[in-house]
Formats: structure tokens, C-alpha cells, sequence
């Protein structure tokens, strides 16, 4: 006897991670509500798959209502949700001093402030709707939401805020309500966000030299050279609904593993070297 179809509510389905995993998903049979700006790129899909396996739904994560509108609908129709993969996200390419505010803004009301809607009507969901109560919550981080990169101060700083409202959320959930979260943290993968979806400032003339940490990641990010194949992540991330008790992160690339084990070795370093400057600081 299969096991029941598990129901997916996918941000960003449009392309990328989002794409793949609805992909995967309806193959192993499995229920997906595809949320993205232009319903239309999932004709093929759509007429692939009938109504009952396949929900597309309009959503700018931007758009508060839009999000209130795609989890009611989602309510509707199939009466729960299992598993919500807040995937939703764009990139901008650009120094500190090369990004404007504006450009820097809307990539937060996209990658956080659209992130946190989401979260928000995620965990009312799994608590208020489901039955019995619970649901898995999958953030989509980055690389850049362990460590700072050049040319991607803005990105990075989204992915940090993202992690730490996550981290924040699991300490603020009762575990009663059986919902857990866990941050993906993808290094570089070869999907639209690093081709044809990721947006280039122009660069400041100060950090224009080739050899400039900024330029090389520009020229890196942007090239043949990103290897990590989206099919097989997705595969990876599906893994985790299947986990009881799952991580609070999961890594995903050689560099992100890398990245987090120097991070980690940093900041350990640091509290060693310096903790004793913490013993007479009090009343």
C-alpha cells in the first residue's frame, strides 16, 4: 500500500528550486499548490496533471492579501497542508556601495518581508487548520545566509534576517503544535537565479579591478562554473519531510558545508580568545 500523498504549498514554482521540486513531486505523486507572479509558465504542467494533484495559484509574496488569498484557497480545496516550501526569492549582484536603496529594498520585501507573510500564514495554518495539528516549514537561505559575500551584501543580509526570524520562530512555537522548521541553505546551484532572474548593478568604479573579490564573485556567479545540478538539491530537500525530528539547517553544496564548518571554527575561535574580557562586566 503507497503511502498518502503528502500536500506541498510551493513559493516561487515559476522556475528554479520551485519548479524542480514541483516537478519531483507530482512524479512521485504527490499533491502540490504552485504559487507564482504568472500562473501561465505552469501550462505545460497544468495540462499535465489534473486539478486534483495540481493547484496553481497566483501570489506575489509581496502582496499580503495574495498570500491570505493562495492559503485560503489552498484551504478549499484540499483542506490541509503538509509541507510549505518558502522558496520565493530574487537576486541582486552589486557592492554596498553600487546597490541603491531602492534596489536593496525590494529585494528585502521579496526575500524577507515576503518570506515572513508566508511564514506567518504557515504556522497559523498548520495550527488553526490542519488536522491533527502540524506541518513541516521549509525556509530557502543560502550559502550567503552563513557567511558574507562580496558583491552580495544585500542578498546575504536578507538570507541572515530570514535565518534569524527562523530561528527565532522555532524558539516562539509551542511544540505542542507539532510544526517544524528547518533552514535550507543552498551554495551555488544552476538555476534561473544565478542566469537569466538575477539582476546586475552596474559596479562602482572603485571596485572595478578584475582581480577585486567583488568582480571575481561577478564573474563567478554569472558563469558556466556554478555546479550544483537543482534536480538532485530538490530531491535532497525532499528528504526532510520524511525525518521526525528534522535538522534547524540543512547544507546543501560542497562550499556551503565548507562555509559553515569555517564559520563555525570562526566564531569558536573568537569566544575562546576573547571570553574573559566577559568576567567582571556586572553589577
Amino acid at each position: 500500500m503507497s503511502p498518502t500523498p503528502k500536500i506541498w504549498f510551493i513559493t516561487g514554482a515559476s522556475s528554479g528550486f520551485g519548479r524542480s521540486m514541483a516537478e519531483l513531486l507530482l512524479k512521485k505523486g504527490d499533491i502540490v499548490i504552485a504559487t507564482l507572479r504568472k500562473p501561465e509558465v505552469l501550462s505545460d504542467l497544468t495540462a499535465q496533471y489534473p486539478a486534483d494533484k495540481l493547484l496553481v495559484v497566483k501570489l506575489d509574496v509581496t502582496n499580503k492579501a495574495d498570500v491570505v488569498h493562495a492559503f485560503s484557497k489552498a484551504q478549499e480545496v484540499f483542506g490541509r497542508i503538509d509541507v510549505v516550501f518558502n522558496n520565493a526569492g530574487q537576486n541582486v549582484l552589486g557592492e554596498v556601495e553600487s546597490l541603491s536603496d531602492e534596489s536593496a529594498r525590494q529585494l528585502f520585501e521579496v526575500n524577507f518581508w515576503g518570506a515572513v507573510t508566508v511564514s506567518r500564514e504557515a504556522i497559523r495554518f498548520f495550527r488553526e487548520v490542519n488536522k491533527p495539528v502540524g506541518g513541516k516549514l521549509l525556509q530557502v537561505s543560502s550559502r550567503l545566509g552563513i557567511i558574507g559575500g562580496p558583491a552580495s551584501a544585500f542578498y546575504s543580509a536578507s538570507k541572515f534576517a530570514l535565518e534569524g526570524l527562523s530561528e527565532s520562530l522555532l524558539r516562539e512555537i509551542d511544540p505542542a503544535w507539532n510544526i517544524k522548521i528547518t533552514i535550507v541553505e543552498p551554495g551555488p546551484f544552476r538555476t534561473k537565479i544565478v542566469a537569466e532572474n538575477i539582476r546586475v548593478a552596474p559596479q562602482h568604479p572603485a571596485y572595478a579591478d578584475p582581480s577585486s573579490p567583488s568582480s571575481q564573485f561577478r564573474k563567478f556567479i554569472t558563469s558556466g562554473a556554478v555546479d550544483g545540478d537543482a534536480d538532485k538539491a530538490v530531491a535532497a530537500i525532499e528528504k526532510l519531510v520524511h525525518i521526525d525530528n528534522p535538522p534547524l539547517r540543512l547544507p546543501l553544496h560542497k562550499r556551503t558545508v565548507a562555509s559553515a564548518k569555517e564559520k563555525a571554527s570562526s566564531i569558536l575561535e573568537d569566544v575562546k580568545k576573547y571570553e574573559s574580557w566577559s568576567d567582571d562586566l556586572y553589577f
